[in-house]
């Protein structure tokens, strides 16, 4: 297992990000490829597949976070956060012009590269003009049982960007 796939599995198994670092995995991006699923078959009109990154922030006592970011703006605009709270984030923009009419969903389905089959805590619907991004930690459990919680939402030249952890 590459040390970037090895960082993705940490957290939801539990295992703790410090045993990682010394292998040198903290300053790695992870590459979420989030492929996109129409309704009801093939749809022109969407795109087929999102990006997303992620990236571990060094060890800190007790805890760990993640820094992640989604390349909303390449289909939507007017991007802004909708719904907040310690477990999850939407984020809602216009689907550009050439997107308007794709109904659809997207999910992690590849990091690095590789095929992708765990809890897609990162979620797109792309419905009704828009697009809604979705960070959820629900189900998502830290080293000690509790539930990984964000840190921060931002946005930074059109696109949702998040921090999210918990403790090891």
């Amino acid at each position: 297992m590459n040390i970037r796939k090895a960082l993705l599995w940490a957290v939801p198994l539990g295992l703790p990000l410090g045993l990682l670092s010394s292998l040198g995995a903290t300053a790695l991006a992870t590459t979420i490829e989030m492929k996109v699923l129409p309704v009801n078959g093939p749809e022109l009109g969407c795109p087929t597949f999102l990006t997303a990154y992620e990236t571990g922030r060094p060890p800190a006592p007790g805890g760990y976070a993640t820094d992640g970011m989604i390349q909303l703006s390449a289909i939507a605009s007017n991007i802004s956060a909708t719904q907040l709270n310690d477990f999850s984030a939407t984020w809602t923009g216009t689907l550009n012009p050439e997107y308007r009419n794709c109904k659809a969903t997207a999910g992690m389905s590849s990091v690095d590269g590789e095929v992708y089959s765990g809890h897609s805590y990162l979620r797109v619907q792309l419905i009704d003009g828009q697009a809604r991004v979705i960070l959820d930690m629900t189900g998502m459990r830290d080293a000690n049982d509790f539930t990984a919680t964000l840190i921060e939402q931002t946005m930074r030249n059109g696109n949702p960007r998040w921090s999210w952890g918990g403790t090891d």
